[in-house]
């Protein structure tokens, strides 16, 4: 029986891809280390320049602030735990790179993990390469090429 080959209808940038995993990733990171910083309201006056006339708009700082504080804090905090439960699904080796290289308190280089792991650095790559595009499809992060795009050389893109 052959291998069953799964082509998907468009072609997809990877590093354009990995870019927007490894951002997310980023993140998470932070937000998991410092949390969200809240908005403050201004406590001073401040005046606008209102040409033509009044314009009827009342200035709503404290609620604006409010909105944004809430919206933006749970809006974080669910990107995080997607990320987790994303990483939570790699398998065992994929997933330590990942928490090791992305997700740990303290920047870590690329050689510092395949050294941890005693792993060689070619199949290190390769399975952090693997483990960014499991992500990407479950974080929905993954970018296509543009179909004018596809079957061209990358230096002819552009």
């Amino acid at each position: 029986m052959g291998q069953l080959k799964i082509t998907f209808p468009m072609e997809i940038d990877r590093e354009a891809t990995r870019q927007a995993v490894e951002e997310r990733l980023e993140s998470a990171r932070i937000y998991k280390q410092l949390g969200f910083i809240r908005r403050e309201t201004k406590t001073t006056a401040s005046y606008e320049l209102r040409e033509g006339g009044t314009t009827n708009i009342i200035s709503k700082a404290a609620e604006n602030a409010a909105i944004y504080n809430v919206d933006t804090e749970a809006r974080l905090q669910q990107k995080q735990e997607q990320v987790e439960m994303a990483v939570s699904k790699l398998n065992r080796t994929e997933r330590q790179i990942i928490e090791k290289r992305f997700m740990e308190d303290d920047e870590i280089f690329d050689y510092h993990v395949f050294n941890d792991l005693h792993m060689s650095e070619r199949k290190y790559y390769r399975m952090k390469s693997s483990a960014i595009y499991k992500l990407a499809f479950a974080l929905r992060l993954e970018v296509y090429v543009e179909p004018r795009d596809i079957g061209k050389q990358p230096s002819e893109i552009a």
